[in-house]
């Protein structure tokens, strides 16, 4: 590297750190939207970190995708689960931001301060939330070019990690051409919507041997199961979804009420007729699950957090369209795509597992993890499951061999760096590394 060119990336940095701006609580932000098609609109916020570095490029950009489709990473990844704030506005001990530079991204566009102009606008498939993904972190890396050399880490959860593993794969094929210039080193799927139907076909097994339900409750919820095996069998997509969504409805009535996401979670019991009723009426009523529908986070960001950005478009205005748009999809697994970037790529990929979350839950995550065709499974099988150890407690466990790794975390449902932040960080600092 000459001397101009060391001048010219010390500038960079410092350009680009005096112009951080102060957005919604503290540290220094940036945000700002990325036009990925002629009618859609990306929304990004970024969080410096606020580790005690010379420069905020020192420590790693860490890339957030929520679920859904259609939750907001802005509103529900950041206030409820990892960053520097919480819901009620306290600071939060286990932020990431501390250690990591964050990047919000709101996606499917549509989804939180992300908007389309056209109804043409919404995406359809997973391949074109890829393609908007890479536009949207191509023009973030033009807005903050000194970040193209910082060591780049996406992380998930949900069906963020259905998105996030296209998008790494894309990603990565682009950085290998030289049509992006970035340092993307990693992809960690969180209870990720990788296998649908492996999830659906264990969710009675797992209710009845964790004592959720009978052997009646077992059979009802697996006749609806294999219902919608048949459909994803068969290649009928939004009929699996609609059948997936009737599933979940009929564990909602034998467990009168569980918590999709924490089956631990206490809950006030459920009115079955009225569930059965949506099921008739909304065939897709587990929606309600997917965008994390919550009117404190929705006030939130409609107010404080939208006048303090200065952001014209409504929060949530579109996101419920994002999930129905996406129906002929849902269902579909993309297990080829992380075999893809196993045997292609060097990229890092881990699988976090809550060990308490239904809709993912642990043993349909592991089926399509055993399954998978790459070139390193059978040793990745045979090698040690080790415990996973925070200040002397067991918080998990993890197995490991190349650049792939699998963690299963205790007192954790689907939200992982909500419920065990502790076993996340421990996670976070291996997978960065």
């Amino acid at each position: 590297m000459t001397k101009f060119s060391i001048f010219l990336l010390v500038a960079l940095c410092f350009a680009s750190e005096a112009l951080a701006k102060k957005g919604f609580g503290p540290g220094e932000q940036e945000w700002g939207y990325v036009k990925v098609r002629s009618t859609a609109h990306m929304f990004w916020w970024l969080y410096y970190t606020t580790a005690n570095v010379s420069s905020y490029y020192e420590k790693p950009l860490v890339i957030w995708l929520q679920g859904g489709p259609g939750a907001s990473s802005t509103s529900y990844g950041n206030f409820e689960e990892l960053g520097p704030l919480d819901v009620d506005l306290n600071p939060r001990n286990f932020t990431w931001v501390k250690d990591y530079n964050i990047l919000f991204i709101d996606n499917p566009v549509g989804t939180g301060f992300s908007y389309i102009t056209t109804q043409a606008g919404y995406t359809t498939t997973n391949t074109e939330i890829a393609h908007d993904l890479l536009e949207c972190i191509k023009g973030f890396l033009k807005e903050l070019p000194a970040f193209s050399n910082v060591p780049t880490y996406i992380t998930t959860e949900s069906y963020g990690g259905k998105m996030g593993a296209e998008f790494a794969l894309s990603w990565y094929r682009a950085q290998q051409k030289g049509t992006i210039k970035s340092n993307l080193k990693g992809v960690a799927l969180g209870d990720a919507w990788i296998s649908p139907i492996e999830s659906v076909m264990t969710w009675a097994p797992f209710l009845l041997a964790t004592g959720m339900v009978d052997t009646a409750g077992y059979e009802k919820i697996n006749e609806a199961a294999l219902k919608t095996k048949n459909a994803v069998d068969t290649k009928q997509w939004t009929t699996a979804t609609r059948l997936w969504s009737y599933t979940e409805g009929i564990i909602a009535q034998v467990t009168n009420n569980i918590d999709f996401y924490n089956i631990l979670t206490k809950m006030e019991p459920g009115n079955k007729v009225s569930l059965m009723e949506r099921l008739k009426s909304e065939p897709t009523f587990a929606q309600e699950y997917s965008v994390f529908s919550d009117t404190s986070l929705e006030k939130l960001m409609n107010g404080p957090v939208k006048e303090a950005l200065q952001l014209s478009s409504r929060h949530g205005a579109q996101s419920n369209l994002v999930f129905s748009k996406l129906t002929g999809d849902f269902m579909k697994p993309v297990v080829n795509i992380v075999e893809n970037l196993l045997n292609e790529t060097n990229l890092k990929i881990a699988v976090i597992s809550g060990h308490m979350d239904l809709i993912v839950d642990t043993p349909g995550t592991l089926r399509w993890v055993e399954k998978m065709q790459w070139k390193n499974a059978n040793s990745w099988y045979r090698s040690t499951r080790t415990a996973l150890v925070v200040k002397g407690i067991i918080e998990g466990y993890v197995k490991s061999y190349g650049n792939f790794s699998m963690y299963w975390v205790n007192r954790a449902g689907h939200m992982v760096p909500k419920d065990n932040p502790a076993a996340m960080a421990w996670i976070l600092t291996k997978f960065t590394s």
